[in-house]
């Protein structure tokens, strides 16, 4: 978890993402839509992505699903609790309070 810790730090917003994954691409479509430019690791096009993909698991020890998004340094979740987050109007005040967007 270290590894991720460090690629996540002192950024808005990270995407552990795979580039043949027609969910990821439409989850960081949709935070991009908003004006965020996210860091995004494409998982599957890194030397070591395997490894980072073994150190993304959730709070309670379970490995995540992909995307895994971070928001201000804190697993968000993936596509079902982004989705989630945005139905509920939860999304852009988030990526605001993480000054991943101004308006």
């Amino acid at each position: 978890m270290e590894a991720i810790n460090r690629l996540t730090a002192d950024k808005p917003v990270v995407i552990f993402s795979k580039s043949t994954c027609c969910i990821s691409h439409t989850i960081k479509t949709l935070i991009c839509s908003f004006g965020a430019n996210p860091t995004v690791y494409e998982l599957d096009q890194l030397p070591n992505g395997h490894q980072l993909e073994s150190a993304l698991t959730t709070p309670s020890g379970r490995r995540t699903t992909f995307p895994a998004v971070f928001i201000d340094q804190q697993l968000v979740g993936g596509a079902n609790e982004v989705m989630s987050l945005h139905v509920k109007g939860e999304l852009v005040p988030l990526l605001k309070k993480a000054r991943a967007i101004w308006v």
